[in-house]
């Protein structure tokens, strides 16, 4: 009977043994994308916080009183569903944002310390909360019209503040964009003022144009005058140098050369006259 004693209890210790060794001799791998945060976990400081260190690569832990918690340290990408709030002159506008941020591997083991949870967590909590508390302190700096007039400096404005909130908490912000949606009341008055102002824009035009063919047909009558009048004083001027240019004599040649010799005669008093042609000759 001791024999068996003895026997069962050594089957015992053995079996003990072996689980301890196994216990003890957990193992995690922490590559390169990750971080590993290796803690005990019922130490709690007077703090509450708990006694944890940032681990990498082959990790050997106790999983009986220890655990290793592991973050993406490579950038994430957050597309969220939509915010509304509400400008300086009660309008409601709609916020669509869209984060990409990055965990700071020194300050892993300070995020699991203050929220232990996992990044997908820490996102839809805290991270949304900060993206809503930026947009609503900055939407209400702004009347409606003067957020739609200057949507770049208001969302530079929700970026400042999204890297101050996420960076002390050791979140490093590299993308942050928004689709802003104003109230459909404000939109419409937005169309029809674009509207109103390419109407005027088109009808500035058509009087340019107007103008434009009415210079045009001015330019072409007096262009057309000048050069009536040009030729006018073209032709008076060939006449006055002809007409200069007749002597006398010249117009007595021309004659004789188209006379066909028949003298004129003139009835008077029953006599007749004749041309001296000594008189021509001369």
């Amino acid at each position: 009977m001791k024999k068996q004693i003895n026997k069962g209890w050594a089957i015992f210790v053995a079996v003990l043994c072996l689980l301890v060794m196994t216990f003890s001799c957990c193992t995690k791998l922490v590559d390169n994308s990750e971080i590993g945060i290796k803690f005990k976990k019922f130490s709690l400081t007077e703090q509450g916080e708990l006694i944890a260190t940032q681990v990498a690569g082959v990790t050997f832990y106790n999983p009986i009183t220890t655990s290793v918690f592991t973050y993406p340290v490579y950038i994430q990408r957050v597309d969220y569903q939509a915010f509304t709030v509400t400008t300086k002159d009660a309008a409601v506008f709609s916020m669509d944002p869209l984060l990409a941020y990055q965990l700071d591997r020194t300050r892993a083991a300070y995020v699991f310390n203050k929220y232990r949870r996992s990044l997908a967590e820490i996102e839809q909590g805290y991270m949304r909360t900060c993206i809503y508390d930026a947009y609503r302190i900055c939407a209400n700096k702004y009347t409606s019209d003067e957020l739609m007039g200057n949507r770049a400096r208001f969302e530079q404005e929700v970026r400042a503040m999204l890297e101050k909130s996420l960076g002390d908490e050791g979140f490093k912000v590299s993308e942050f964009t928004s689709q802003i949606t104003p109230p459909q009341s404000l939109s419409a008055a937005i169309e029809a003022k674009n509207q109103a102002i390419q109407e005027a824009l088109k009808a500035e035009n058509l009087v340019k144009q107007a103008q434009a063919n009415a210079q045009i047909a001015i330019a072409k009558a007096q262009g057309e005058a000048e050069a009536t009048k040009v030729k006018a004083d073209a032709e008076a001027y060939y006449n006055r140098t002809i007409a200069a240019s007749l002597s006398p004599m010249i117009v007595q040649e021309d004659w004789i050369e188209k006379w066909d010799g028949k003298l004129p005669t003139v009835a008077s008093s029953g006599s007749g006259m004749m041309i001296n042609l000594s008189d021509i000759k001369k």
